[in-house]
C-alpha cells in the first residue's frame, strides 16, 4: 500500500503521511471513482478501520480527503465513538493533522491561501467551499464538463446519473434548476460539473 500511496500524493507530503499511517489497525484502499464521495471512513469488527480514497481525484485533492479520514480515526481514537462525524472533536483533529502539510513544498502557492482559509473552519467536504474546490479542479485532468455557472439561463443539462434540468436563476449561492421529467426544482452549487446538451 505504501508504494501505491506515493503515486497519488504530492512526492513532498509521503514520508509524513506514513507517519500518520503508522496503525496496526488501519488500513487504506484505493477505490475507482464514487461520484457522491471522495473518500470514507469506517470502524469495522475487531477493532479495525478503514479508509478509502477515489483513485480519480488529483494529488493535492487525495492528500486533503486521506487527511480528512485520517482525522475521523483520530478523532474516534481520542474522543470515543459518540462524537458527531463532523463536530469539534473532528473539526480540530484535522486542522492538527493538516497543519504541517500546508506549506509550499507540497502545495501550489496559489492553492495555499485557499487552504488557509478553509482551515480555519473545515466543512464536512471540501466541494462545500466553493472557491477552494474550484481552484482544486484546475488540477484535475481536463474532462469535456462544464461547471454549472457557466450554463445559459434556460439551457438544458445532464448530470453523470442521466437526469436532464433546465438552468434556472441563481439564488444567493446555488442555481435553481428544474427537472424535465419530474418539475422538480433542485438547487446546485456553482462547482458542479455538468454535461451541455
Amino acid at each position: 500500500m505504501q508504494n501505491q500511496l506515493k503515486n497519488y500524493i504530492p512526492t513532498n507530503s509521503f514520508s509524513q503521511v506514513l507517519k500518520l499511517l503508522e496503525h496496526d489497525n488501519l488500513s487504506v484502499k484505493i477505490k475507482s471513482e464514487r461520484k457522491t464521495r471522495h473518500g470514507d471512513y469506517r470502524r469495522l469488527p475487531h477493532g479495525k478501520h478503514q479508509i478509502t480514497i477515489n483513485s480519480n481525484l488529483n494529488q493535492y485533492r487525495f492528500l486533503i480527503t486521506l487527511i480528512h479520514e485520517v482525522a475521523h480515526f483520530g478523532a474516534y481514537n481520542k474522543y470515543g465513538r459518540f462524537i458527531k462525524p463532523h463536530g469539534i472533536e473532528w473539526k480540530k483533529t484535522f486542522q492538527h493533522l493538516m497543519l504541517p502539510f500546508l506549506n509550499p513544498n507540497i502545495f501550489p502557492n496559489d492553492l495555499l491561501p485557499l487552504l488557509a482559509k478553509h482551515f480555519k473552519n473545515p466543512k464536512a467536504s471540501s466541494d462545500s467551499d466553493v472557491k477552494l474546490a474550484l481552484a482544486l479542479k484546475q488540477y484535475d485532468v481536463p474532462n469535456d464538463k462544464t461547471y454549472i455557472f457557466e450554463v445559459p439561463l434556460g439551457s438544458e443539462f445532464k448530470l453523470y446519473n442521466g437526469k436532464i434540468f433546465k438552468m434556472g436563476e441563481k439564488r444567493v449561492k446555488r442555481f435553481e434548476c428544474i427537472e424535465v421529467a419530474s418539475g422538480r426544482i433542485y438547487l446546485f452549487n456553482p462547482n458542479t460539473e455538468v454535461e451541455l446538451i
